[in-house]
Order: structure tokens, then sequence, then C-alpha cells
């Protein structure tokens, strides 16, 4: 029969790359429709949409220039990016469109180029500061080490360079395109489209209810806020999600010691039973390796490639079946992924997502305390794969050498030692060359002659001449450690494991509470390393570089303003998102994951854009249009905000639609919760904005935008 391939990467790869690219195809299209839906244009549609071509186009030469590749990572920026990119376009264009309408109405109308200039130049601001502040609350992802850094650090640039390129082509071709399009359109003669119109008419409604009972409504809301955020320390945690690459790698170690024939029967019975899960293809097995490999085994230890199909059961249904199928074998088994494997291996240097390491001097110590742990550790629940390094007591030679009679016959501990391990273990003489193939010749002792009474008898050359190995060292069978692992020079045992589908925070508490409650020998101590630790140390890496970037943030918004009480309504906006990402997370099970925590991240940036657009509409209209501080200005700001605060919220809301279906797919896995923070934040977020920017600004921005006029600042470019 051909052979078939149970694992080859590059499948991995290309469909986790086809599953991005065709999100990125199906975001453009929910952009397309929901732009649409909103302008009722082809033209303002079509010069907005432009801006995503022509910044993808500048990505990829910027890709080019940095050395960066096409993947899943880079495509997955773009992907949660293509939203975004026609954001900038899309307020430029509406409030071009929307001062052109009342330049048609107006008595004494100006010159369109004039018009679009000063409509241009009036968002120009926010836009550009918004801009800025998606490049800061991104500089965390760049600080990240490890795994997760080289995992979101080519999303952070990919996101960034798009960004900035969408900014590119909004303040250059948008203004021109405009000048060329939209003077003529019938449209401007035309009022707001009937979806708007409803919607305006619900907000004024609200903010005429809402404005008299503002202090009431703000604290309400804030308490619910703050009860909604405290919930997000119960929020289940991981690492990274988990990838689909739909196959696993099986270790299976029998006792030391059992022998290539009991240890292939127990091979086979094992793939007999992987076979009866219906979502098992076909299995491949590997018992052992070979001496000089890097990971060499003995026969007690096999590898075992299972190849998957899909079904409707989910992934952890399907491993839970394997794991109780095994559990009748005689053997320790721990069940990973191909790729997850290395990861693992990578971060602890176990193939496991948790390692506890036990180090010390004696290893028989090592050995009862390694048992011990084990035992403890079973018995915590979500906690899977327990097993310990395999280290069991073997017959081994023992040669003790006299220095003495060494030194008697001219010969030096070294050189008796190569001697002796040339006979047993063989000495490479020269290679024998046959045709096209290659044979090294070993020379070494029989077996049958590689025992304490036949080696004392073997000669060793000295310069006095031939001795029998009796003569300066005496020779005997003991039992020792098959294996003696090291780590940074120090012994050590380890016992690893993997994870359920459980919380990870409260497995490695649990872990903790154990390895702190077991008595160890004095010169003995325990680390704990692996996803586990990495996911608590890289939120931790992320909160406080979170909190510098949060502070940067304000001083930007506060140099801008100059005012505390701006900045702060700004940053309100950040609690109104992150209410909406944190009850999605519960709704979907999904975990509070580095990945999460990037679309947190993601979220602040575009959530400060809307308050950032909206402060700085009502000083436009209090310096420009005579407006002063009063209910009406804040009803007029809000409702002509509206229509661009929504138009960007839902254009980069639905993009990110094709990431949220079908999460399980190669590629989507690990962008899947990023798309579910965004997505979710920038509904509440849009809602609450919409509903309480308005009175934040009415309780608190009346001093503020006095103090503003009295400055004579120019137009918030």
């Amino acid at each position: 029969a051909a052979p078939q391939v149970l694992f080859r990467q590059a499948d991995f790869i290309t469909a986790s790359v086809d599953n991005v690219t065709e999100a990125l195809r199906d975001g453009t299209i929910m952009v397309v429709l929901v732009l649409f839906i909103f302008l009722l244009s082809v033209r303002t549609t079509l010069i907005s949409l432009l801006a995503i071509p022509l910044s993808l186009a500048v990505t990829i030469l910027v890709f080019q220039w940095l050395g960066l590749s096409i993947n899943v990572m880079t495509l997955g920026g773009l992907a949660i990016a293509i939203g975004e990119l026609v954001d900038d376009s899309v307020v430029d264009v509406e409030n071009i469109l929307r001062r052109l309408k009342q330049n048609v109405q107006s008595v004494s109308p100006q010159p369109v180029l004039q018009v679009i200039w000063r409509a241009s130049v009036e968002v120009r601001s926010g836009i550009v500061y918004a801009t800025a502040i998606v490049i800061l609350v991104f500089l965390p992802l760049f600080a990240l080490p490890g795994i997760e850094g080289r995992l979101f650090a080519p999303l952070g640039i990919a996101y960034i360079v798009a960004i900035l390129a969408s900014l590119l082509v909004s303040m250059t071709l948008t203004p021109v395109l405009c000048y060329y399009l939209l003077p003529k359109m019938k449209q401007l003669q035309q009022g707001d489209s009937a979806l708007l119109k409803l919607l305006k008419r619900v907000q004024q409604r609200w903010l005429n209810w809402a404005l008299p009972k503002a202090k009431l409504l703000i604290a309400a809301s804030s308490t619910a806020m703050l009860l909604i955020a405290v919930t997000v320390l119960a929020l289940p945690r991981a690492f990274l999600p988990a990838f689909n690459e739909g196959s696993l790698v099986l270790g299976v170690l029998f006792q030391p010691g059992t022998s290539l024939q009991q240890a292939n029967q127990m091979g086979q019975l094992a793939e007999s039973l992987l076979l009866s899960v219906p979502e098992v293809h076909q299995v491949g097995r590997r018992t052992g390796r070979a001496e000089l490999d890097e990971h060499a085994e003995g026969v007690h230890s096999s590898e075992i490639d299972v190849d998957l199909i899909a079904s409707d059961r989910s992934r952890d249904e399907v491993l839970t079946e394997i794991r109780q199928k095994l559990s009748v074998l005689p053997a320790q088994v721990a069940i990973g992924q191909p790729i997850s494997h290395r990861l693992d291996h990578l971060l602890s240097g176990v193939r496991a997502q948790l390692a506890v390491k036990v180090f010390g001097d004696d290893l028989d110590s090592l050995r009862v305390s390694a048992e011990t742990l084990r035992q403890q550790l079973v018995k915590v629940p979500g906690l899977v794969d327990v097993t310990v390094e395999k280290q069991v007591l073997i017959p081994q030679l023992a040669v003790r050498l006299d220095q003495a009679k060494l030194a008697q016959y001219g010969l030096t501990p070294g050189d008796a030692s190569r001697q002796l391990a040339m006979l047993t273990d063989g000495a490479h003489i020269t290679d024998i060359i046959d045709g096209v193939k290659r044979y090294e010749l070993i020379l070494r002792l029989p077996e049958q002659r590689r025992t304490p009474g036949e080696l004392a008898n073997v000669l060793l050359n000295t310069p006095a001449g031939a001795i029998p190995v009796s003569s300066v060292a005496q020779i005997e069978m003991l039992d020792g450690p098959n294996q003696v692992n090291r780590e940074n020079g120090q012994r050590r045992i380890v016992i690893y494991a993997n994870s359920g589908n459980v919380d990870v925070s409260d497995l490695l508490a649990a872990v903790r509470a154990i390895v702190k409650d077991t008595e160890l020998p004095q010169d003995s101590f325990v680390s704990i390393e692996g996803q586990f630790l990495a996911q608590e140390q890289a939120m931790q890496l992320l909160v406080l570089l979170s909190v510098l970037s949060f502070s940067l943030i304000f001083l930007v918004l506060y140099v801008r303003y100059q005012s505390l009480i701006f900045a702060g309504i700004i940053m309100c906006s950040l609690p109104m998102a992150l209410t909406g990402a944190v009850i999605a997370m519960w709704l979907t099970n999904t975990a509070l994951s580095v990945a999460s925590v990037v679309g947190f991240i993601t979220l602040t940036g575009i959530a400060a854009r809307n308050g950032i657009l909206k402060i700085s509409h009502y000083l436009n209209l209090c310096r420009h249009e005579g407006e002063v501080f009063s209910a009406a200005l804040v009803v007029r700001g809000a409702q002509e905000r509206l229509a661009p605060v929504l138009m960007t919220s839902m254009v980069t809301a639905f993009a990110l639609v094709p990431l949220l279906l079908a999460a399980d797919q190669p590629g989507k896995e690990i962008l899947h919760p990023v798309a579910v923070v965004i997505f979710a934040g920038l509904l509440s977020s849009t809602l609450l904005d919409t509903l309480l920017t308005p009175l934040l600004y009415w309780l608190f921005g009346e001093r503020p935008t006095n103090n503003w006029l009295k400055q004579g600042s120019d137009d918030l470019m």
C-alpha cells in the first residue's frame, strides 16, 4: 500500500492562512454592506472603500521593507484592522457630505473647495489623535517576551502599519475624491436616511429625558460597569487558545526494562484502541529512539501520531474518550499536538503544559519526592496526564579506579576510562563503503564478556606494558538509575501534566498549595514551569504595561485639550467598551488569555476614537458656529456625531464576524478571542457612548469648554 501522511506541518499552515484569508475577504464584504446601508450612496461608499486596497498595498510594501512574511498573525492583524481601515475616510466623507448639504441649503453658499477643506480640517484632529492613541495602546505587545511576543508582535505591526496607511489615505486622497464626486450628487438635496432619522429621534428623546437625571444615571451606570468589571477576576484563564492542528501526539511510557516484543504488543493494542474512536482516521507509532538521538529513549517509550477527522463532537470530548480507552494499558499516557508540544517544550523543557521540577542531590530522595507529589497532583480536578519522568533502578557496571596503582603504571584515570569505555560501548574504527552505501565499523566486546568477571581479566595498555583491569580497578554490578537528568548543573526529576477544560489559574493555585504542603528533603526544592506560569507572567506584564500605556494616553489627551476633565470624559469610553467585552466572554465561555487581552488592548484604542470625535465636535461648534454651553449644544453635537460614530463602530465590529464564526478552524482559533472581545466591546461602547458621553459632557463640560474658548485656541487640527 502507498504510504499515508499522518502529519505535515505545511497542511496546518496552509489551512490556517487560507482560513484567515477567507475571513479577511468576508470581512471586507461585511464592510461594504454596512457602509452602503448607512450611506445609501455608491459614490460615498466607493470613496470610503478605496482606503482598503490602498492601505493594504502600503502595508504589504512595508512588510517587504521590514522583511515580514504573510502568515496567520500578520493576516490576523489585517483582518482585525479591516473595518478600521475605512474609519478615517468614513468620518471625513460623512462630515464633508453633511457640510455640503448645509452649504446647498444655505442662503449664501460658499465655494465647494472651501467647504470640503474646512469640513476635512474639522475632523482632522480627532482622526490624528485617535490614530496616535491606537499606536500607544499597542506598545505593550512589543514588550511581550517569549512565545507570546513572537506570536502577537507581527499582529501589532500589521495592525499599526495598516492604520497609519489608512490615515494617510484619508488625509490625501479622500478629500480630493470628495471634491470631484460629491458636489453634483442628487443626495445633497435630500436629508438623512429613514434609518438615521429614526435613530436620531430615539437619541433626542433619550437625551431630553436623561439630561435632568444625568447624575443619577451616571452613578447607576458606573456602579453597574464596576460590578461587571470586577467579574474579570473570576473569568477562566489560559495562556493561549488551544490550536486545532487536526492531529495528536501521544506519549506512551511503559515500565523501563520492558522488552521490545512486549512494548510492540502493547503498542499494537494502543493503536487498535485509538482506531475504535470515531474521530481517529489513522495512526502511526514509533517505539524507542536511537542511542545517538537528541531525545534518546528506550523501547519502553512509544510515540503515536494520530490523524483526526472532523466531527460534531468537541475536541475535549474526543480527548476524554481517548484517555478512557487507553486507561486499560499498564502505561502512563500524555496527549498533545505536534506544534503545541514544541511550544510546551520551549517553555519548560518537557512536552506538557505543566512541569513540576524537583531538584536535589540524592536520586533516591528525588524519586520519593516526585512520587509523593504525583499522588497528590492526580487528585486535582482538571489535571490530566499526570506523569513522573521515568527513572528506575537497572543493573549497571560500576568501575572504581585505584589512583595510586594507576600512577605506578604511568596510566591516568582518563586513559583507563577511555579504554574501558571503548571495550564496553564500542569504538568507531572505520567506514565500509559498498557502492553508495556507507556502514560504520564499531569494535567492542561481545555482550557475554561485558560482565565484572570477564572485564577484570581484560588487558589495559600502559607505558609499562599490558596489565589486567583487576590490577588497577574493582568492577562490580550495581543497581543504578536508568538516566540522570540535570538542569543548570543540578539533578532533577519532573512531574508533568496537562490541563483539561479547566481554569488554568485555579489549577496553578492548587499545584502551588500541594507543593507548599509537601515536605521535601533539606537539600531539595521545586520549580513550577510551563504554560501555567507563562500565562501568569504574561498577564502580569501586560497589566503593568497597559497601565503605563493608558497613562500615556491620558497625558496625550491632556496635552491636546489642556483639560483633565475632557481627558477623563474620553477615557470613560474605555470601561464602556470593556463592559460588553466581559459580558461576551462569560456568555461564550472565552478564557482570559494573552489573545483576549490583546483584544482588550485593541478595543481601548478603537473606543477612545468616538470620545475624541465627540468632544472635538462640541468644541468646534462653540468656536465656529457660535454655540454656547447648553442642553441644545449637547443634543446637537450628539446627533451630528451619531452617524459617523455608528458607521465606524459597526463597520469595525461586523468586519470581525467571519472570525467569530467557526472558531475552531485552524488559524481562527487564536484570533477568535480577540474578535469576541472587540465585537462585543464595540457594541456596548457604541450604545453607552451614544447615551452616556453627552451626559458626562453636560455634567462636567461647562467650565473646561469656557476655559478653552477663553484661551482662543485654533481649530482642533
